[in-house]
């Protein structure tokens, strides 16, 4: 696992070039555990050198030294190991068979540069008399660099080693080779199993060779000179020598022999220019466990006494000093400082972690419970905060010996992590209201900021109205107090209640945010407000303007010290850029996103559903679902509500395509009552087509219109331009299913000029993937229509049957009602709904210049699709064009051969069935039937040589 030194043999290898090369004496220099003897044996395997002998040399050993008069009898290596373990005597005898070195001989001898008796000399005191020609080299071994412990961390750890873990061994190693190696064993034989965090590795403890040698080398100094040693030991980090001084008590003259003795006993290291302390830092630890009880807390009292003095202050590790040395009061009075220090400079998660740790010990005084509980809520709301925060806030606020001021802040706080971090919004909405109450009369300007929270109207329960009763009362509740930060905090809820209803006054709430206050809290929630403009913008519609938004607000909370806002923005962006096209790397970001918010995975919501989108396009519906799922982190019932609603439009539309039409309506109409009670409708927008389409083909119309009624009412005048869009969509996807079901094909070609309509309104937005598929969808009602009249006219007049939806062939999910079969008998229930009367001679007649012009806009569609990466839509919409396009001219009678190669159907399957659709789900898309789909699968298998489905995606 030790990494050979190239140099080392390329070095070596020089002296059995020619017989009468010169010989070549190397001196390996490392301190103890990097890796000498590993070297050595990585050296007796010179290649090229078959007759060369080796012969080892352990100095120190019993036994371990050759025979003088034997070693450069033939071409020899000679490999010395641990030279500072060597006496006089044999001393003198390495030193004789160096001398005696000639053509055709090499040695390598290692040493430990810190247990030389004579330092930077060994061999001894006296200079060497070296032969002629010898060629003398020096290498020095280093630590392993954080690649290399991760690289030695993963042979170990495998799925386990994580970034955290390998952070953490080589904090505590150094990078020392023999240590790493030593602490990888521990990790890997741990009950219960390693997970990879930092903490376990801390917990791990100390190798006992490690410990070993750390003891030995303490002991060896003298019993009044060691408490510099523990001095280091505590400090437990490099320090100066005066701090080392002053922390062993020694005084200043004892003090600078005892560091001298230190470091010629190898007990302590130069770590930096002034700097000593441990090569190990793990060492510090073993040693530590060795001091006497009450000289270690008295040690750790002058410790938090030195710290103090340094410039900025430390007063995390002056709290962890005071608490080591039994003064209570001080550590909580030092942890208070390092929360509010780290708070200030913007180290949100590393003040977390300290009050969390701190309020989670037991016996904490109530009057300093009440002080830091409020610190460690409001880092936890600004920053990105771990769960436990929530479990002791949340053990806190039940404790009656607070304040209730105290206690009520801290409510406050919770019900803001349970909703904006957590997705707790149920139990999050309770919290704040009692919070609300419990502040009106003892802090009314943090009620207010209650209230201002009951305002932000994406939670799903509450419906609009309720939400603009809140922001009366927050409005008045700021009003009355004069605390600008608060009215920031009511204006950034408004801004975004405003923008989610398209409301007029929007945008100049927007211009009233305080952007330039140079107050932090007024800023950070002025940069609260943009981004939730932002997000709502983007919403609508409004992409540029969104984007405009969403830079400033990430620039204004990354000024101000607000992570969380920061997050929260990242995830409007991955939005934004789905429905812009921007797919290029979107799926890798939404991921990082994911895996960056590991800890937190209610924060990558967006990113969770816009993967999941993705999926859906590309084919890949086990992914999809997956990934819309929220992966189990958490319900997406507890979603936010335009979140909610995509991510089930998405759901619906992949149901439909399996042909479970009882169940994509019944997604229907629960995502359907969610977003009907929010009444914030421009967030049907990604919902609304989908639910008419299940709604329609399950017969249930009538639904199917109230939804449409319903969402053109909620919508009004209001300027959204998305969901205006999805309205038409709506309506064509209405009527579509209407003309099919009564074999209309003037109704069809009515539908295709309201999808062309709605097309047009996405290509202003612009949104390339909607207006490809709603082109695809007028497209193909044209040629629905041409089927349906040709069938009428060639039964007489009557269209009893009309033409089956690709949906309903199982293609399903193009758009919103997805018809692409056309020349198929519908068989749903709308088809028999009554006497049809027969279509005018006009609508029956087929348009050749129409149909032809629909087979270009499908053409357009499949390349569209094809740029964007939504492999299974394009897949869908050439299987569509084979049904309509003449056999191309020139081709010899029959079938073309494809022995060796996959014929273009071939790979179509191939492809859908490697991303993990089934033979039913092919076979709807590419209007093939299942056992067609089988052939195609073995044909592409036999070619290919893949032993599964899966296999097919690496030899495609």
């Amino acid at each position: 696992m030790i990494a050979t030194c190239g140099s080392a043999r390329r070095s070596l290898a020089r002296a059995f070039a020619a017989p009468d090369a010169g010989p070549v004496l190397l001196f390996v220099e490392g301190a103890a555990g990097l890796g000498k003897t590993h070297l050595l044996r990585e050296l007796a395997d010179l290649p090229d050198t078959p007759d060369v002998a080796r012969l080892w040399w352990r100095c120190g050993a019993e036994g371990g030294r050759p025979d003088e008069g034997e070693v450069w009898r033939e071409p020899t290596l000679l490999l010395v190991d641990d030279v500072h373990r060597a006496d006089e005597d044999e001393l003198r005898r390495l030193r004789r068979v160096l001398e005696g070195m000639g053509p055709g001989s090499a040695a390598a001898v290692t040493y430990r540069p810190e247990e030389l008796p004579v330092p930077g000399m060994p061999l001894g005191g006296s200079a060497m008399t070296y032969p002629f020609r010898l060629t003398v080299l020096g290498d020095r071994l280093a630590p392993w660099d954080e690649d290399r412990v991760r690289r030695a961390a993963a042979e170990v750890l495998g799925e386990s080693c994580t970034a955290e873990a390998v952070g953490a061994l080589c904090e505590r190693t150094g990078g020392v080779p023999r240590a790493v190696v030593d602490l990888l064993a521990m990790l890997r034989e741990q009950w219960p199993a390693f997970t990879g965090t930092a903490a376990e590795v801390a917990a791990a403890g100390v190798p006992a060779r490690l410990a070993e040698l750390v003891l030995s080398r303490t002991y060896a100094v003298s019993p009044k000179q060691r408490p510099v040693v523990w001095a280091a030991a505590v400090l437990d980090g490099p320090a100066a020598r005066d701090e080392l001084i002053a922390v062993s008590g020694l005084g200043a003259v004892p003090g600078d022999d005892a560091l001298l003795r230190a470091l010629e006993r190898a007990a302590l290291a130069e770590l930096g220019e002034g700097r000593y302390g441990f090569a190990v830092p793990l060492a510090a630890a073993a040693l530590r466990d060795a001091v006497p009880g009450p000289v270690r807390q008295e040690l750790h009292r002058r410790a938090a006494g030195v710290l103090s003095r340094r410039q900025p202050v430390p007063w995390a590790a002056v709290g962890a000093h005071h608490r080591a040395a039994g003064e209570g009061h001080r550590w909580l009075r030092a942890v208070e400082k390092a929360a509010a220090s780290a708070a200030a400079s913007g180290r949100h998660q590393q003040a977390i972690t300290l009050l969390e740790q701190t309020l989670a010990t037991p016996g904490i005084p109530p009057q300093a419970r009440a002080r830091l509980a409020p610190l460690l809520a409001r880092n936890a709301v600004t920053g990105l905060r771990s769960d436990q925060t929530v479990e002791v806030l949340a053990q806190i606020v039940q404790d009656a010996d607070l304040p209730p001021a105290v206690r009520g802040e801290l409510r406050l706080d919770l019900g803001l992590m349970l909703c904006n971090q957590m997705g707790r919004f149920a139990e999050g909405w309770r919290v704040l209201e009692v919070a609300a109450a419990e502040l009106r009369e003892v802090r009314s300007a943090l009620a207010a900021r209650a209230m201002a929270a009951l305002v932000t109207p994406y939670w799903p329960g509450a419906s609009l109205d309720v939400h603009r009763g809140w922001l009366i009362k927050a409005a008045a509740a700021a009003d009355d107090r004069g605390d600008d930060a608060m009215r920031t905090a009511v204006l950034a809820n408004h801004v975004g209640l405003a923008m989610s209803c398209a409301d007029p006054e929007a945008w100049d709430l927007v211009e009233r945010l305080p952007v330039q206050s140079t107050d932090p809290a007024c800023a950070r929630q002025a940069a609260r407000g943009l981004c939730n403009a932002a997000d709502s913008a983007v919403w609508l519609g409004f992409y540029e303007r969104g984007a405009e938004l969403l830079a400033d607000g990430r620039d204004l909370s990354a000024r101000s010290g607000a992570p969380y806002t920061e997050h929260s923005a990242s995830g409007t962006r991955l939005l934004q850029e789905w429905w812009t096209g921007q797919w290029l790397g979107l799926a890798m970001r939404c991921e990082d996103f994911v895996a960056d918010t590991a800890d937190m995975p209610f924060l990558a919501s967006d990113a969770y559903v816009v993967r999941g989108l993705l999926a859906v396009a590309q084919g890949d519906w086990a992914e999809a679902r997956a990934w819309l799922s929220q992966r189990g982190t958490f319900g997406t019932e507890d979603l936010p509500v335009p979140l909610g609603a995509t991510a089930a439009g998405a759901v619906i539309r992949l149901t439909l395509a399996r042909q479970e039409v009882a169940d994509a309506a019944e997604q229907a109409r629960a995502a359907w009552t969610v977003v009907a009670e929010k009444g914030v409708w421009p967030w049907a927008a990604e919902l609304t087509p989908w639910a008419v389409e299940a709604l329609a083909r399950a017969g249930d119309t009538a639904t199917a219109h109230a939804m449409v009624r319903d969402f053109a009412r909620g919508l009004g005048e209001a300027d959204a331009p998305a969901a205006r869009a999805a309205l038409v969509w709506s309506r064509a996807v209405l009527a579509e299913n209407e003309a099919l079901a009564e074999g209309r094909p003037e109704g069809l070609l009515a539908a295709a000029e309201a999808y062309r309509k709605a097309a047009a309104a996405y290509a202003e937005l612009p949104r390339p993937y909607s207006q490809a598929l709603t082109t695809e969808c007028a497209g193909r009602c044209v040629l629905a229509a041409d089927a349906v009249g040709g069938a009428a006219e060639a039964g007489g007049g009557e269209a009893s049957a009309g033409c089956v939806s690709d949906a309903e062939s199982g293609a399903g999910g193009t758009g919103a009602s997805a018809t692409a079969g056309a020349g198929k008998v519908r068989t749903g229930p709308a088809a028999s709904a009554g006497p049809k009367s027969p279509p005018s001679p006009a609508a029956t007649a087929c348009d050749p210049a129409a149909t032809a012009s629909a087979i270009a806009e499908l053409e357009s569609c499949a390349q569209h699709f094809t740029d964007l990466g939504a492999v299974w839509d394009a897949t869908r919409v050439r299987a569509l064009l084979r049904t309509r396009q003449p056999a191309k001219k020139g081709r010899p009678p029959g079938r073309p051969s494809h022995s060796d190669q996959l014929s273009p159907r071939e790979a179509e399957v191939a492809q859908l069935a490697s991303s993990g659709l089934t033979n039913r789900e092919i076979a709807a898309t590419l209007h093939l039937s299942p056992r067609t789909v089988e052939q195609h699968i073995a044909g592409a298998m036999r070619k290919t040589g893949a032993l599964s489905r899966r296999d097919l995606a690496h030899r495609l």
